[in-house]
């Protein structure tokens, strides 16, 4: 392997470890009342949030969902900044007042973490609209889970994105479970990126715990949406290690599942491929050990600010949804 290549796994490594790191972080301080209101994390998912991201340029859109803190640290967003927003700190993303569920940093071109199921699709779809009105080469990518799926608004926007020719890239990271629900108990057919063939849109299904895999296919994908200023879907089979928000005990999954999957794990994918091109062990415990440090200070440098007023008055009253 050329070593530009073991370069940009080394940076996916890094970057995949950052997002890791950061949810084990807000799931830790959640467990201690530190806390407020709930989060979705996004553990386990990692590779498809960078592998997609690494292909966008600073000012092409995405587009999230309620699991979004990995989406916006791979388009480049500051985990101080996302602290402080959910901490409530005046020197969050939107002054504290969004909260997880209402990232937004239209700086960097993320437009928005999005609390309905669905919610971020048509958002999305409108901005592919603007895309397309301005002759722009941008790209609007929205991610959202299976469940969207089963949305109205999924099926309109498909619709509209087919039908006008928008520049947006639908992706499904499909975890296997809407909330406790498994996927083949809410649609009978075995891959959602099916449904995108109703609208006459191309379709990919990719291996969302490779990064790799992910990387060359979504890469394609927006390749081939710039250059035909046509919609595309992937679905990305993926695994959420941890329960649908912060407060679920996961009664719903059997413990061999949940081995089986962690067996897969993303990251552990990719060490064993690093280690198999020469990057030592030692190596990746130390990029561990700095992104620790680096979560650390940036959770101390954001408990330190100053809370917006709106915080102060509603601190201890959200309760886990």
């Amino acid at each position: 392997m050329a070593n530009n290549n073991l370069d940009q796994l080394i940076n996916f490594y890094k970057l995949m470890l950052k997002v890791r790191i950061f949810e084990e972080k807000i799931d830790w301080l959640f467990s201690r009342g530190l806390l407020g209101g709930t989060s979705h994390m996004c553990i386990g998912q990692e590779a498809v949030a960078a592998g997609i991201s690494a292909n966008l340029n600073l000012d092409d859109y995405v587009i999230s969902s309620h699991r979004g803190h990995g989406h916006l640290i791979a388009k480049g967003g500051e985990v101080r900044k996302i602290f402080s927003e959910l901490m409530g700190k005046v020197d969050g993303y939107c002054q504290g007042k969004g909260g997880t569920q209402h990232l937004c940093a239209k700086e960097i071109g993320f437009y928005g973490t999005n609390g309905i199921v669905g919610g971020g699709i048509p958002v999305a779809t409108g901005i592919a609209l603007s895309i397309k009105l301005r002759r722009s080469r941008q790209v609007a990518v929205v991610f959202f889970g299976d469940g969207a799926t089963n949305q109205g608004t999924f099926h309109e926007s498909l619709n509209m994105a087919s039908i006008w020719g928008l520049p947006i890239l639908f992706v499904c990271e499909n975890n296997l479970y809407g909330m406790s629900a498994p996927v083949s108990k809410m649609t009978n057919i075995k891959d959602l990126a099916r449904r995108a063939d109703a609208y006459n849109i191309k379709s990919h299904i990719v291996d969302g715990m490779d990064v790799e895999a992910v990387f060359a296919r979504s890469g394609e994908a927006l390749n081939y949406i710039r250059d035909s200023q046509k919609p595309c879907f992937i679905e990305a089979k993926t695994y959420r290690h941890c329960g649908h928000s912060k407060s679920d005990a996961r009664v719903y999954r059997t413990k061999e599942e949940e081995k089986c999957w962690r067996e897969k794990d993303c990251l552990d994918v990719l060490k064993t491929r690093l280690i198999s091109l020469g990057f030592a062990a030692e190596q990746m415990d130390k990029i561990k050990a700095e992104t620790e440090q680096e979560i650390e200070a940036a959770w101390k440098l954001s408990e330190k600010s100053e809370d917006t007023p709106l915080s102060l008055g509603l601190k201890g009253v959200y309760k886990d949804g």
